[in-house]
């Protein structure tokens, strides 16, 4: 076994170690319930814009989008436009080391307010971005996105808009299908699931009602997408556990 093999190895055995410590696991909870409290998510920026992830989804993405190497990303939820903004300088490096040259991202939202859109238009990884206005769930703007992903080879899907169960699942059935095999549906904010209902009582959106639920039923369907919880084990604290999810067939 080469030195690099064995590395992984270890590594392999050593989140395995982290998914059975209860205690780990707990206090991974435990504190990603009470930064939440903090808007923690809130705190973070990539190049100059507002991303609104925590540091360690932030991480698995990359590794994700260097592993599938996909030449279109769809993000449903824009907001600041931070994510956008990682999405595409990730690309571009992607692309820097020999990737593909012409990868793109494509962001949908219902309201993309006019001095977001402004900053993300002046940004320099505007090159590799587009943006739709519009409901995610409605029809015209799901045939836009299909229109956009016809011809692509890899294709990465990143959910992150209304969190209600409806909403999500509908988000699911429109957009998974166009996840390529071996490549992810990341959905974000499954951990609503987890943590006290009271913490969204000004939210459309709570305990029995978010996207994990919805994973949840859109997986007794779709036997094509396996939730990667090797991910999760190793992020120990992540918005998007059982959100993480890959197609294998």
């Amino acid at each position: 076994m080469s030195e690099v093999a064995k590395f992984f190895a270890d590594v392999k055995n050593e989140i395995e170690g982290l998914k059975k410590d209860h205690d780990v696991q707990a206090l991974s909870r435990i504190w990603l319930r009470e930064i939440t409290r903090h808007k923690y998510a809130y705190h973070f920026t990539w190049m100059g814009r507002p991303i609104i992830q925590i540091p360690q989804d932030i991480v698995a993405m990359q590794e994700i989008i260097w592993s599938v190497q996909p030449d279109l990303i769809i993000e449903t939820g824009i907001a600041h436009g931070g994510s956008l903004i990682f999405y595409a300088s990730i690309l571009e490096l992607n692309a820097i080391c020999g990737g593909c040259q012409d990868a793109e991202v494509l962001g949908i939202d219902i309201d993309i307010r006019e001095h977001n859109r402004q900053a993300i238009e002046s940004h320099p990884m505007f090159k590799r971005i587009s943006m739709i206005q519009g409901s995610s769930i409605a029809l015209d703007i799901i045939d836009q996105v299909k229109a956009k992903a016809e011809g692509k080879q890899k294709i990465l899907v990143c959910l992150d808009s209304n969190h209600t169960h409806d909403h999500v699942l509908a988000e699911l059935e429109a957009y998974a299908p166009l996840t390529s095999v071996g490549s992810y549906c990341v959905v974000f904010d499954t951990i609503v699931e987890d943590l006290p209902d009271e913490m969204f009582a000004d939210r459309l959106w709570g305990v029995g009602n978010n996207p994990k639920t919805a994973v949840w039923e859109y997986l007794t369907t779709h036997p094509e997408f396996e939730i990667d919880k090797t991910i999760q084990h190793k992020l120990l604290i992540t918005v998007a556990p059982d959100g993480y999810l890959k197609r294998v067939e």
